[in-house]
């Protein structure tokens, strides 16, 4: 019997930024994602993060905000009410894009921790296209991949105790689109990362 072919996964770094805990009493401010790489049957292959990317600044969907959550993406909400995309057009926008960059791949999200990014990324997807690209359960958390790795427990596991050369080199500035782009940097790394087995 042939073996069955598997569908090769196109990993797809995502970082929102929002105003408070929860997608629905809170909003999804800005969205970024940058396409990490590619992964077959043969294996792994990096992609360069800054060639295929997303963004968008979003309108509040409420008038609720815990001023600390906003406070961290340095966002003008006033702003944002005026100018940002309608929720609606801008995660259609999105869906198209993840459907384009991962013609004949599967898309999967990954995000540093994913559990954050998702809810809301997932929660928008659903209330404002009714589909998400990546199904319900196309995400991956470069935490739990890196406990995994190096046989620690996930809640021992952030990036000042990783593998310096596993870190990206750039700065993580709470702009969604900048932080998609280093997390994606940091998920190839931990991809191609070989850890040395511990001594006896």
């Amino acid at each position: 019997m042939a073996p069955r072919r598997v569908k090769p996964s196109l990993y797809i770094s995502v970082d929102i930024e929002a105003d408070g805990p929860i997608p629905g009493p809170y909003s999804m401010l800005s969205l970024g994602a940058a396409v990490a790489g590619r992964q077959d049957a043969d294996g792994f292959e990096a992609a360069d993060p800054e060639e295929l990317t997303f963004y968008r600044e979003l309108r509040p969907i409420s008038e609720q905000f815990v001023p600390e959550a906003l406070a961290v993406s340095g966002l003008d909400r006033e702003r944002l009410v005026r100018d940002g995309a309608e929720p609606a057009v801008a995660l259609a926008e999105f869906t198209g894009w993840v459907n384009g960059v991962a013609a004949g791949a599967q898309p999967v999200m990954c995000g540093y921790p994913a559990s954050y990014d998702w809810t809301f990324l997932y929660w928008y997807l659903i209330r404002f296209t009714g589909s998400s690209p990546f199904g319900h359960s196309g995400c991956l958390d470069m935490k739990t991949l890196y406990a995994v790795k190096a046989g620690l427990p996930l809640r021992a596991v952030a990036k000042g105790t990783m593998p310096r050369e596993l870190l990206s080199r750039r700065r993580h500035t709470h702009h969604a689109l900048d932080d998609a782009v280093e997390q994606a940097e940091l998920f190839a790394n931990l991809m191609a990362w070989r850890p040395a087995p511990s001594a006896p």
